[in-house]
């Protein structure tokens, strides 16, 4: 019997540190699962000759002597010598989610016309050009042939593959519908990926006009209007100017006097924000503004209602628990008003009550929502309507962020038009007033 040492992951996602006895390693991954327990890393404790005793009465430098093997036996045992953590990329940060959509689409393609699920992740790894990806890969496929499941395989590496993925694998192979389960992974990234584009998209045009906004109304003020003040001065003579030409120069002197407080005040605003979102009453309010903001608040309000139907649609119709499902949808929304509703959500499930009552509390879900939801809970076909109600608002985000596009581009124009129409007339006004004098005494 060989000792091992293993690392694993109880139900609740917690690590767990211990050692087994077992005839191979494939037999104390199998113990260490009876524990219910899902080994993430496990390897065999080398056994170390035991030090020769020292003599009864040893010099001082003698006795130190004999210590140093039982002190580097002891640092060189258990888990720091022997385990083998295939986690490398685990530490070096996320995969593309294009990279992974890829892996999970072709994957899905590859069970599906009946390849070895070992056959298939090794001719994905063989192709796959992404090296974080690819060192992943290696390491599932290792953990797979010592006899681990894919699912455990991949909460090696969380960074990769999120609860939502692990636990959809995890339904299809309990299932035996792992090519399935594959397929939805992909489509339900692939749209998510989608959705994110197109709200990205629509952002940066409004960016690049205030850019351009702020860019030109600075330039203006610390390079052209000084010379037009100098101008005034030597043709006036002291003369008072329009009202709208002095607060136009005020500015000007304003900002070119005092940049350095600009930068310092817009840097410090910044840095206090980002403090303050880092607070949990910090963090609830910024995503409660994000939901009711007057432009941009529909679409985070539709976007978060598709996120989280499609998520839970998916999980329930892969076999994943409710009560788990919700726990992973909770985890995942990204916003904390949001994740506050669905615990309610789970707590009146836990407590065997339906998801209709607190679902009307939470002002994100509209009452069409909550009303399909019930209808979805009656007729016990909650995952299709939840998929349904996500398709629907998938559709609902395009058409925010059309309106949110048509709005916003215009109203930019405007207020560029202003700024740059009001310090061109402010410039002007004077020029007019010069130009009269010089034709009155020319006359």
């Amino acid at each position: 019997m060989a000792t091992f040492q293993y690392i694993a992951k109880d139900a609740a996602g917690n690590e767990q540190r211990g050692q087994i006895e077992a005839g191979d390693r494939a037999s104390a991954i199998a113990a260490v699962r009876a524990q219910g327990l899902f080994p993430t890393a496990l390897g065999e404790v080398k056994k170390t000759a035991a030090p020769a005793a020292a003599p009864a009465k040893a010099p001082k430098k003698g006795r130190k002597a004999a210590a140093a093997p039982a002190k580097a036996a002891k640092k060189g045992g258990a888990l720091n010598k022997e385990i083998n953590l295939k986690m490398p990329s685990f530490l070096r940060g996320k995969v593309k989610t294009k990279v992974l959509t890829q892996f999970t689409r072709q994957l899905a393609t590859l069970v599906n016309a009946g390849l070895p699920l070992m056959r298939g992740i090794d001719v994905l790894k063989r192709q796959m050009k992404d090296p974080q990806m690819k060192e992943a890969l290696d390491g599932i496929g290792e953990n797979i042939a010592a006899g681990g499941t894919f699912s455990e395989a991949l909460t090696a590496y969380p960074k990769i593959f999120d609860h939502l993925y692990v636990n959809m694998v995890k339904a299809g192979e309990a299932g035996g519908v792992l090519e399935v389960v594959l397929g939805r992974l992909a489509e339900f990234a692939e749209k998510s990926e989608r959705i994110k584009n197109k709200v990205k998209g629509a952002m940066i045009y409004p960016i690049v006009v205030l850019l351009a906004a702020v860019g030109i109304t600075g330039f203006l003020l610390v390079a052209v209007i000084p010379k037009f003040k100098q101008v005034f001065n030597d043709m006036l003579g002291g003369a008072p100017l329009p009202a709208i030409t002095e607060a136009v120069i005020q500015a000007s002197e304003f900002v070119q006097h005092n940049g350095l407080v600009i930068v310092a005040i817009v840097t410090a605003i910044v840095v206090i924000t980002k403090i303050v979102g880092k607070t949990e009453a910090g963090a609830k309010f910024f995503d409660w503004v994000a939901l009711h903001a007057p432009v941009t608040g529909t679409l985070a309000q539709r976007t978060a209602v598709s996120r989280v139907t499609r998520t839970l649609g998916t999980l329930l119709s892969s076999g994943v628990p409710i009560l788990q499902s919700l726990v992973i949808v909770r985890d995942t929304t990204g916003n904390r008003i949001v994740s506050e509703a669905l615990q309610n959500v789970h707590n009146a499930v836990k407590e065997g009550e339906g998801m209709t009552q607190p679902l009307s509390q939470c002002s994100v879900f509209p009452p069409m929502v909550v009303s399909m939801v019930e209808v979805g809970e009656e007729t016990g076909a909650l995952a299709d309507m939840l998929t349904r109600i996500a398709n629907t608002y998938d559709d609902e985000v395009d058409n925010a962020v059309a309106g949110m596009t048509a709005a916003i581009e215009p109203a930019l124009i405007i207020v560029l038009a202003v700024v740059v129409g009001t310090i061109v007339i402010a410039m002007f006004l004077p020029m007019i007033k010069i130009i009269s004098s010089v034709s009155s005494a020319a006359g």
